[in-house]
């Protein structure tokens, strides 16, 4: 896990059609309406409140502050997409440790390459400025856009790593999550 306190200005990543940026207050009635959208969180367990998603908001800026990295906003044409980034999960599985690529975009920003475009980004700063050796991506088993970006990534699958997600109620059709890995040297 690599931590660090960071009190210089957050870097910007752009690629060809987007930008990963630090959030600004102007991004939260996006990103809570995003939150609440059952079609954006139909592989969660639940939509967020407004409560909710502000205080993810808050937890998001906070861990870029104190790592220099995590759930960037995308932007797309000076609008918040939704968000990409790395993380480290703040619970325990079989194979943390780690460091997690992950997104999640307002569905007018689906089918479109930006979730696959953003992920680079961040795969880039975590392998080249981080030095990070791998870096995983998960998802419940049944999130087939979530894993065709994982696989557009060159991430594997690895299946012995599945595993049950711990903040996913036992039992629930959701709680199967699989998981993919990434090596800096692949």
């Amino acid at each position: 896990m690599h931590r660090r306190n960071i009190t210089t200005q957050q870097p910007l990543l752009r690629g060809d059609r987007v930008l990963l940026r630090p959030w600004r207050d102007d991004d939260s009635d996006v990103f809570a309406a995003s939150n609440a959208d059952p079609r954006v969180m139909a592989f969660f367990v639940a939509p967020l409140s407004r409560t909710e998603s502000d205080a993810l908001l808050a937890r998001m800026r906070a861990y870029i502050t104190e790592h220099g990295s995590g759930w960037w906003c995308v932007d797309i044409n000076g609008e918040c997409a939704g968000f990409t980034g790395l993380s480290s999960p703040p619970y325990e599985t079989p194979f943390t440790p780690c460091t997690e690529v992950g997104w999640r975009f307002r569905p007018q920003y689906w089918g479109h390459g930006y979730a696959t475009e953003a992920a680079r980004l961040a795969l880039n700063y975590g392998f080249n400025v981080m030095h990070l050796n791998e870096i995983v991506s998960f998802t419940t088993a049944t999130n087939h856009p979530s894993r065709r970006v994982m696989e557009r990534l060159g991430m594997r699958r690895d299946i012995a790593g599945d595993f049950e997600h711990p903040r996913v109620p036992v039992g629930h059709p959701l709680g199967r999550h699989v998981l993919y890995r990434l090596r800096k040297t692949q």
